[in-house]
């Protein structure tokens, strides 16, 4: 489920980016944003590169502007994957020191802290490594509303799993999860009819696209900024 293409594209990370601000919540340096008069809030799950990736916040930023108060926690303590000498050959040692079960059980008290707040419904979203964690929340009341865009380690289990509303934003050039899986995942979310869901699937993007574009690709910031409005429109019908 996981090779060079998860790897592929590293952002340049810069901790300074966002018009939000880092602060701890829960234990662990959170990039916030929005209103914090909010009554609901989104979560957002990073790829295996971590919260800083500038693309990343300014998707925060975008979520917090529709009226959201947005939270990016740092779920590998400040050692995100880094794309070194070694290439993909460090990738299995990084991992496992930070699974997606060790994020989703740091994610939990997160989500304990936004109700604490005073948020009343929450969303989560997920990036490749990110969707994993997101999909396990969504097995539960943890979240109202459940989004995935290029997910690794998800299987179809998981999907047939899912308790809430879910969407799923795939590419069309995608090893981890290439068009026949998603296609999968979308018919095992149909045969859940209770369950709100929408699948969607990107054509000319590569794994990462919506996260890990170019800013000077005018074709590449075009399909993100649709994802981007996607995700936006689920949450707003699905997380009040």
């Amino acid at each position: 489920m996981s090779g060079p293409q998860c790897c592929s594209h590293p952002p340049t990370l810069n901790p300074s980016s966002g018009s939000g601000h880092v602060e701890k919540l829960s234990g662990l340096d959170t990039y916030l944003v929005g209103s914090p008069d909010s009554k609901v809030a989104v979560l957002l799950v990073s790829d295996i590169f971590g919260y800083d990736a500038p693309n990343l916040r300014k998707l925060a930023d975008k979520l917090a502007a529709g009226g959201f108060f947005v939270v990016v926690p740092d779920f590998f303590y400040g050692d995100p994957f880094v794309l070194g000498e070694e290439g993909f050959a460090a990738f299995p040692g990084w991992i496992k020191h930070h699974g997606t079960d060790k994020a989703l059980e740091d994610a939990k008290p997160v989500l304990e802290a936004l109700k604490s707040k005073g948020i009343s419904a929450v969303g989560a979203v997920g990036f490749c490594y990110g969707a994993k964690v997101v999909v396990e929340l969504s097995k539960h009341d943890f979240i109202q509303a459940a989004a995935m865009c290029h997910p690794s380690f998800v299987t179809l289990d998981d999907i047939k799993a899912v308790k809430v509303p879910t969407q799923i934003l795939g590419a069309e050039i995608d090893n981890m999860s290439p068009p026949e899986v998603v296609k999968q995942f979308e018919e095992a979310l149909a045969a859940k009819p209770e369950i709100k869901s929408r699948v969607k699937i990107f054509p000319k993007v590569e794994h990462g696209w919506t996260t890990r574009y170019n800013d000077e690709d005018e074709a590449a910031c075009k399909a993100a900024a649709e994802a981007h409005q996607d995700l936006l429109e689920w949450f707003l019908n699905h997380v009040k």
